[in-house]
């Protein structure tokens, strides 16, 4: 309430029979360090009412640049909004105005469950940021370039947290005490948690895990003192339906799932298991139950498990491109599976059941490879504002009919059925923005996000993905 009055918030004013009250009520929550330590109490009074692709994005780039990241996040940010409409609300339950209980507050500012709120705090942000110098990206409108003689420096906003880089500290403190002097931020400190990820810097590079919440994980759903397992599937693995199998609690299976794939920002090795898992939260049965504690028995054994970032790499974006034809045996459809390196940082990756049947394994692939196509666009761009041009982009596939019909429609007879909107791909590849490179399955990393795999393959293929446990990375 004291932050309401420095920031003008509201105003008391008498209630007006032809003007809907907005109710209010208090939010109380415990703000956590990575090691589970309560570092703030927060209250918070509201009215009733992704992008962790970018982050590993800049940290890659950082990591290969060899830059510090900082964060710092702005106090109370959705009462720094203007607002434009009349809105009014009750006072806050428990600080009445005795002499005026039948008042209300005529807002000045944006109050958090708004839903003008984070579009005002937004606007009111941006304004500031581009006042001073920078330029704002076309793909990503979170993300603010600042370019100073052959240094940049890079800001990524994520609602009220801010993490920034540059190649030039001295761009870090400036932009700091830009912001320190418009708003009340907390301290410019070196970045080390951020929308639950892990991030610890060495003198080799980055590493980026969730162990924390990998261990609240285990203990929320009891499975802190289970076997640990040594992969998170069997090689053979399978799950249909089971129409006539034991239900179980689908509101815990739902929330397993979820858990787990919020996980996934840090451990793509599990991520195909788990999509697998999630297509049966309908109705989910004992099998599914069963394959979605192997899981997590599998976590157990693997909690210190990372992304490794390395440092001072030679700069280059490459993709992988791979699906599994037929691979659900109840409405047959294909998976597609891809993955994206910035060198060798993993920065981004797929799993996705295709939504037709195919009639060849070169229609899958051909389809797979154009969404892998697609964003690699997308990080073409986004790197060309980090001050990179990239062209000739390569795609790793296993499938050499899907590189020939990527080049001319020689397949044509075969494919004439494939819908229009998957041949951008050939036009990417003539204008050379992307290549098709051909590379062999035992090769193809983008294999762990389409099928089971033995246990050889999926230990090589999380070793070369650079999902590494983090003592060793320390070491």
């Amino acid at each position: 309430l004291n932050q309401f009055e420095r920031n003008q918030v509201w105003e008391l004013v008498n209630s007006l029979i032809n003007h809907t009250i907005i109710g209010t009520k208090w939010i109380y929550r415990n703000k956590l360090d990575e090691n589970g330590i309560v570092i703030r109490n927060k209250a918070r009074l509201v009215a009733k009412g992704y992008n962790q692709e970018a982050i590993r994005m800049l940290l890659a780039y950082a990591s290969i640049m060899d830059f510090k990241l900082y964060q710092m996040d702005v106090k109370s940010a959705f009462l720094n909004g203007f607002i434009q409409e009349e809105v009014f609300v009750e006072q806050p339950p428990g600080f009445e105005n005795s002499e005026l209980p039948n008042h209300v507050f005529k807002l000045k500012r944006t109050l958090y469950g708004l839903k003008q709120a984070p579009r005002a705090w937004y606007e009111r942000l941006s304004k500031f940021i581009l006042e001073k110098e920078f330029t704002r990206g076309k793909v990503d409108t979170t993300l603010f370039i600042k370019r100073k003689m052959n240094d940049i420096l890079l800001v990524q906003i994520y609602v009220d947290d801010i993490i920034f880089g540059a190649t030039n500290d001295y761009l870090c403190k400036e932009f700091s005490n830009d912001m320190q002097s418009e708003f009340e931020m907390s301290m410019m400190v070196e970045l080390y948690f951020f929308l639950g990820l892990q991030i610890r810097k060495t003198k080799n590079g980055i590493f980026i895990n969730q162990s924390k919440y990998c261990k609240d994980l285990l203990k929320r759903f009891g499975m802190e003192n289970a076997k640990p397992m040594a992969t998170p599937m069997s090689t053979y693995f399978y799950l249909d339906k089971d129409k006539d199998g034991k239900s179980i609690d689908i509101k815990k299976y739902r929330g397993m799932i979820g858990s787990l794939l919020y996980l996934t920002a840090s451990r793509p090795d599990f991520m195909f298991i788990v999509c697998l898992c999630a297509i049966y939260q309908s109705n989910p049965k004992e099998p599914h139950l069963s394959a979605v504690k192997r899981i997590m028995r599998y976590l157990l054994g693997t909690i210190n498990l990372a992304l490794w970032y390395p440092k001072n790499m030679p700069f280059n974006l490459v993709g992988y491109s791979d699906s599994d034809f037929v691979g659900c045996k109840i409405d047959r459809n294909s998976t597609s599976g891809t993955c994206h390196f910035i060198r060798s940082a993993l920065v981004s990756w797929l799993t996705k059941k295709q939504n037709s049947v195919a009639l060849s394994t070169a229609e899958v692939e051909y389809i797979v490879v154009g969404s892998c196509c697609a964003q690699i666009l997308w990080m073409k761009q986004q790197l060309s504002h980090f001050g990179l041009s990239l062209d000739h982009i390569p795609i790793k596939c296993d499938n050499t009919s899907a590189i020939n019909l990527s080049k001319n429609p020689v397949l044509h007879s075969r494919t004439k059925h494939i819908e229009i909107r998957h041949h951008f791909l050939r036009d990417h590849v003539q204008k050379g923005d992307c290549v098709l490179e051909f590379v062999e399955s035992k090769n193809q990393l983008a294999d762990i996000f389409t099928k089971p795999l033995s246990k050889e393959n999926f230990f090589s293929i999380k070793q070369e993905l650079g999902i590494l446990d983090s003592y060793q990375i320390n070491s």
